[in-house]
This record gives structure tokens, C-alpha cells and sequence, in this order.
């Protein structure tokens, strides 16, 4: 059975921008939780309530590990997916994260888990380390996310993303071929590229978020706020791709 090319964006924090995506056809409308001292937000918890009386799905990211915070804000917000984007270069061993994602999964079985996979910039060193955490997590995982990292300290401290940059497409394309379950593209997509990195890539969708953000006087993306001229532009890239490329069983949502 052939699939269309998922449609994901981040940092709609507001049920009034969820609207706008959901109004878009956008397939999964993602979120950020920024601080585990705060993580009891109603606005964002109005806008996971808003997208769950549409056909969109919303994701979470938590920006935060520890279990016992993870697991009541997962019953609070009650997301059709969680997404975690740790930086597992920086870690040592997963074995506390898979752990995690278990047990989140067997306290909340109808939630789908996205994990991210830190892949670099071309010729960078990681990419056989980068396909061995792809093999370890989808085992615990429903989603891989592969998203660009860089040898210089993350945007936020200890995550993977919003560097605006792309990852290596060709390591990507390998990632997906032996991916048994969907694998999300992001790092540095927007409309001027991410028909290109379709046809390289295949994966079962693509995310972006700095690219489609509205830019300050300086030409620098700000952080939360969508430019819906580019977001328009995104989606109807994807859709063109969508005519071209088929997306095969190996990445069925």
C-alpha cells in the first residue's frame, strides 16, 4: 500500500496557529514543552485539545527526561504522540532512555513514541553510530525523527534540532532502507529543498521548523512564530513530491 509523504511542523505553542495548520491539512502539529519546572501549561493544553477534535495529530516534545515528570505530563496533555530528542551522541549509554520509552509505552499503549536520531552534516564522523541508534530504538519506538547534527554545542543544550542546517541525506536514505518503522526527515527543510530531499530521502514524512519560522530585520528565524507563506509553500512542495515518489510498506504510519 503506497502512503503520502507526512506533513510535520514544531512550535505551534498557540490553539490559534494549531487552527491554521489544522485548516492546512497539516498531519501532525508539534509542540515543545521548554522547562520540566513549568510543564503544566494550559495554552499548550488548549491547543493538544484543539488539534485532538481534528483529523491533524499532535506531538510533544519534552524537553526533559525524568520518568515520574514524563509519565504525568503524558496523562495531562495526552498527545497522539510523544517525541524525544535527546542528544544521544552526548550520552554514553541509552539504556536509561529505551528504558523509559518502555515504560511509557506500557502506562499509555495507544501513544505513539517518536525518537529522534542525531544524523551530521555530510562527511561528518557519526554515521555508522547514527544507523546503530536507529536499529537500537526502533525496537521501542513507532517513529524515528533523523535530524541534523553538528560537532559544536546544540541550539538547546543536551537536543537535537532547530539548527536550520541539513543532515546528510545519503546516511538518511540508508536509515529509512532499514528502518521497520516510519522514519520522519527533518534538519534544515523548507520549500526550496525539501522536494530534493523527498526524492533522496524517501522517507514516510518531513518535518521543519526553523525554515518555516517568520524571520527577523536581520533575516534570523524566531522561534514560535510560523510564516504561513512558507508553510503554504512547504506543504505544496511536499504535495508535488507526493505525485512523484511513492512511499513503500517499509514506512506506513
Amino acid at each position: 500500500m503506497l502512503k503520502q509523504c507526512i506533513v510535520q511542523f514544531y512550535e505551534i505553542q498557540t490553539a490559534d496557529e494549531a487552527e491554521i495548520m489544522i485548516s492546512l491539512g497539516v498531519d501532525h502539529i508539534g509542540t515543545v514543552l521548554l522547562s520540566e519546572d513549568v510543564w503544566q501549561q494550559d495554552e499548550i493544553k488548549k491547543t493538544i485539545d484543539l488539534i485532538r477534535q481534528s483529523s491533524s495529530k499532535s506531538s510533544l516534545i519534552p524537553l526533559f527526561s525524568s520518568i515520574n515528570t514524563l509519565l504525568r505530563c503524558i496523562d495531562f496533555y495526552q498527545p497522539h504522540i510523544i517525541h524525544f530528542c535527546e542528544s544521544l551522541f552526548s550520552i554514553d549509554n541509552p539504556t536509561s532512555l529505551i528504558e523509559n520509552q518502555i515504560r511509557i509505552k506500557k502506562a499509555f499503549p495507544n501513544i505513539k513514541i517518536m525518537r529522534t536520531i542525531p544524523v551530521g552534516i555530510r562527511g561528518n564522523r557519526h554515521a555508522a553510530y547514527s544507523k546503530s541508534l536507529a536499529s537500537e530504538f526502533s525496537p521501542v519506538s513507532d517513529f524515528l525523527l533523523l535530524d541534523t547534527f553538528i560537532d559544536v554545542h546544540e541550539p538547546v543544550q543536551g537536543f537535537v534540532g532547530i539548527t536550520g542546517q541539513p543532515c546528510d541525506w545519503h546516511i538518511a536514505s540508508e536509515i529509512v532502507t532499514q528502518s521497520t518503522i516510519p522514519v520522519i526527515l527533518a534538519g534544515g527543510l523548507s520549500h526550496h529543498n525539501v522536494f530534493d530531499a523527498i526524492s533522496v530521502v524517501h522517507p514516510a514524512g518531513v518535518d521543519s521548523c526553523t525554515c518555516t519560522n517568520r524571520c527577523d530585520d536581520q533575516g534570523r528565524p524566531i522561534r514560535f512564530q510560523k510564516d504561513i507563506q512558507k508553510v503554504r509553500q512547504f506543504i505544496n512542495e511536499v504535495k508535488r513530491a507526493n505525485q512523484m515518489y511513492s512511499h513503500t510498506t517499509n514506512n506506513k504510519s
